[in-house]
């Protein structure tokens, strides 16, 4: 039996349709099935499912013929992968050492009071995620927020809640009709 048949036995046979499994098969061919490209495969999935959730992280453990604990624990190392689904919308607040000494924990823990979650964590209704990354290497504008990928310097908390509220409050995705 293949990898594909023994995790689509797991769940539904028609999630193996699922257009975005060509991009990740396309990354373990141009790799031919190298293990030592778990790291770029990872990655290829990451682009095109958003997270890395525990079926797809065995497709690739069973593709790259290596143990899930082993793919499972490269993925969960790098900061970069998410092995949960994201918010529709994201903030990242950089908590490297210019941020902090501008006083970035007043941002957080007004983030944070605002909307209910911790940093790591998707609001309920899945139109906010909260994260944190160390250094994007834009410190002369300390603290920094950045927003579904457009970076704010100079931030305050005022001015972080109200940029986060604007973007929530404008978000046209979920809703319960």
């Amino acid at each position: 039996m293949s990898p594909t048949q023994t995790l689509a036995s797991s769940k539904d046979e028609s999630s193996f349709d699922d257009p975005r499994f060509e991009l990740v098969d396309r990354a373990l061919k141009r790799n031919h099935y190298h293990q030592d490209a778990l790291i770029e495969v990872l990655y290829a999935a990451q682009e095109s499912f958003g997270y890395l959730n525990k079926d797809l992280l065995t497709y690739i453990a069973q593709k790259l013929k290596l143990s899930l604990s082993w793919v499972y624990g490269v993925a969960g190392f790098y900061h970069y992968f998410s092995l949960e689904a994201q918010g529709e919308h994201s903030c990242v607040v950089c908590t490297g050492t210019a941020c902090y000494v501008k006083r970035v924990e007043e941002i957080v823990t007004k983030l944070e009071n605002e909307f209910g979650i911790k940093f790591g964590e998707t609001t309920p209704d899945g139109k906010l995620n909260l994260q944190t990354v160390r250094c994007p290497g834009n410190c002369g504008n300390a603290p920094i927020v950045i927003l579904d990928g457009e970076v704010w310097g100079r931030e305050t908390p005022e001015s972080t809640i109200e940029r986060v509220r604007a973007l929530v409050a404008n978000s046209g995705g979920k809703t319960d009709e």
